[in-house]
């Protein structure tokens, strides 16, 4: 298969690349620092966590967040939610979101995460689906996270993950709900091209109408070998992190890079004739700003090594 024409990218430096931030960063720099990113040609951002700020501080202004930045038409703004409270918290907050039902292939990453066994993430379920119907969201995604290995786990088989998702599936289904697609995480950086390429053959091949989405991470180098894979294998719809900002708290992983560098992705595909609608010298400029907010420097390549002079 081809490269696409074209991908969409889903900016998720603000909510994942600041959660892992020890120092609390002030409201007004990361309600200006979502604005920049607005004006870079990107189309959704994810811009915070609607869960417990017992857990994740850097999440506490999450509400005044979403009421402070400037919305361009155009731009969907989105929250992370693990819980019904949160999804009740982003149906208030008038977050742009789609229904969809979320787990762990991985059950010990899933009580470190979310507080929940595997079993009792799809127990709960059936009330999600409830939630999206009472306010006419239709549930059409699933999301998978730690769906190729896991620091606590190991490697994760794919036959589990499939068993998992035709589990979610048939609960969706028996609830009037049709998947239209499946978003992969690499939650703690597990993944390798090859393993990207079988886990993608596998849902085309039982679910044809199914896209695929993924959250790559960088945490052992092989991010954008593993996008670059995904974009052989037809994949448009990525999660990325301008800098490289980012990584999950409960991941057991410290000091290491967070997800795909946004700029570098950009990069890749528009060196490869992928359109991204992305103005890099703009997203250039955010990921200065994202190192002067935290205080160091990221990981991207782009920021680094410079655009091509002629």
């Amino acid at each position: 298969m081809g490269l696409p024409s074209r991908v969409k990218i889903v900016e998720v430096g603000p909510r994942e690349g600041f959660q892992m931030e020890k120092n609390i960063i002030p409201t007004e720099q990361k309600v200006n620092f979502i604005n920049q990113l607005s004006q870079t040609g990107l189309s959704h951002i994810e811009v915070t966590s609607l869960v417990n700020p017992k857990r994740v501080p850097q999440m506490a202004d999450a509400d005044e967040l979403l009421s402070s930045i400037q919305r361009v038409g155009g731009v969907s703004y989105s929250a992370t939610y693990l819980n019904e409270k949160g999804l009740e918290r982003a149906i208030e907050n008038n977050v742009d979101f789609r229904g969809k039902l979320v787990f762990s292939a991985s059950n010990e990453f899933s009580k470190a995460n979310m507080n929940k066994s595997i079993d009792e993430m799809f127990a709960g379920m059936k009330n999600w689906i409830k939630i999206y119907q009472n306010v006419s969201v239709p549930v059409s995604q699933i999301g998978v996270m730690a769906a190729f290995g896991c620091n606590y786990e190991g490697r994760i088989a794919l036959d589990h993950v499939m068993q998992l998702l035709q589990k979610a599936m048939n609960i969706a289904r028996e609830h009037g709900e049709m998947i239209h697609q499946v978003r992969l995480a690499d939650t703690m950086g597990w993944a390798n091209p090859t393993q990207i390429k079988k886990t993608i053959f596998a849902i085309k091949n039982k679910w044809p109408h199914v896209d695929i989405a993924l959250h790559l991470h960088d945490t052992r180098g092989l991010g954008l070998a593993n996008a670059n894979a995904a974009l052989e294998e037809g994949v448009v719809e990525f999660d990325a992190a301008v800098g490289g900002l980012g990584g999950c708290p409960f991941a057991k992983v410290k000091g290491a890079p967070g997800n795909i560098c946004t700029e570098d992705f950009v990069f890749l595909c528009e060196e490869q004739g992928v359109s991204t609608g992305v103005n890099l010298e703009a997203l250039l400029e955010c990921s200065k700003m994202a190192e002067e907010m935290i205080g160091r420097e990221l990981p991207g390549h782009l920021l680094k090594g410079g655009l091509f002079t002629n």
